[in-house]
């Protein structure tokens, strides 16, 4: 490509250091896979971080990063890889309608946005065996046989999220069917308002009803990185934990986001390469 062009891996963005860590170490080993330079960015929050907590370097958000590259590159190209699940509004409205908007502001630059970590019509196989492998080491840690499994996502405003959420959950039940007892999905928090039902049963639901509330539970965390969800002590641990003290009978394990496992390079490869294809045209 003769225009300037750089890559830049986007994460939703979290107040907590752990999570800026985890993005930038994941763009290092896109970098090396790809053989051209990856910027780690969020969308939002991260710039809330101390900088002394990130080793002295500050960390940046998209919507700056890519104004001053443009600025600095009139005619560059830029190729933006998500490190999301699904189709998520940042992706379906926040982030085109702040691409537009530089867009317009320079004018002889390009941008390509790529696809999400899950597509329609693809099987989901290295995310899948990240998530079964992740349960199986938790298993043997605990020395657990044939526990209940819940995937336990976020939860969204956007039903085809959730779609993503029930798609890896029943290809993980196949993946583990011999190694479990029960797998099935949840969400740790949702909207109010009958229109969001879709990401039901949330979490602490599904730990308080049958079989889920009793015996051993790994909840296979569909988070990339640690943070205040998914880290030591966040959301999904105290929810964990409240559910073990109204059913004494509960032993529950989380299993750590998947951002570190080298397959998840390959699915955000994959989706690099495709949208690189369609800017070079």
């Amino acid at each position: 490509m003769s225009a300037p062009f750089s890559c830049f891996l986007f994460d939703n963005g979290s107040f907590r250091a752990d999570s800026t860590r985890s993005l930038r170490a994941l763009a290092n080993r896109l970098a090396s896979h790809l053989g051209y330079e990856v910027r780690a960015v969020s969308l939002l929050h991260s710039t809330r971080v101390p900088a002394e907590e990130l080793g002295g370097l500050p960390a940046q958000l998209l919507e700056p990063a890519l104004d001053t590259w443009f600025g600095q590159n009139p005619t560059g190209r830029a190729l933006l890889v998500p490190l999301f699940f699904g189709p998520s509004g940042a992706l379906v409205d926040y982030v085109p309608e702040r691409l537009g908007a530089l867009l317009k502001k320079h004018p002889h630059a390009r941008a390509k946005l790529a696809e999400a970590l899950v597509l329609p019509g693809e099987e989901p196989v290295e995310l899948v065996g990240i998530l079964a492998d992740r349960v199986r080491a938790v298993m043997t840690e605990r020395g657990w046989r044939r526990p209940k499994v819940v995937l336990c996502d976020h939860g969204t405003p956007l039903r085809a999220v959730t779609e993503v959420r029930d798609r890896l959950a029943k290809a993980l039940a196949v993946a583990l069917r011999d190694a479990t007892e029960a797998v099935a999905p949840a969400s740790m928090e949702r909207r109010e308002g009958d229109e969001y039902a879709f990401n039901e049963p949330l979490l602490e639901t599904r730990l308080g009803q049958a079989p889920f509330d009793s015996g051993d539970v790994v909840v296979a965390l569909q988070f990339l990185s640690p943070g205040r969800h998914a880290g030591p002590g966040g959301d999904v641990a105290e929810i964990c934990e409240r559910a073990e003290k109204a059913s004494p009978g509960l032993r529950t394990a989380m299993t750590a986001p998947i951002a570190d496992d080298p397959r998840l390079v390959a699915v955000l490869a994959r989706r690099a390469e495709a949208a690189l294809r369609q800017l070079r045209e």
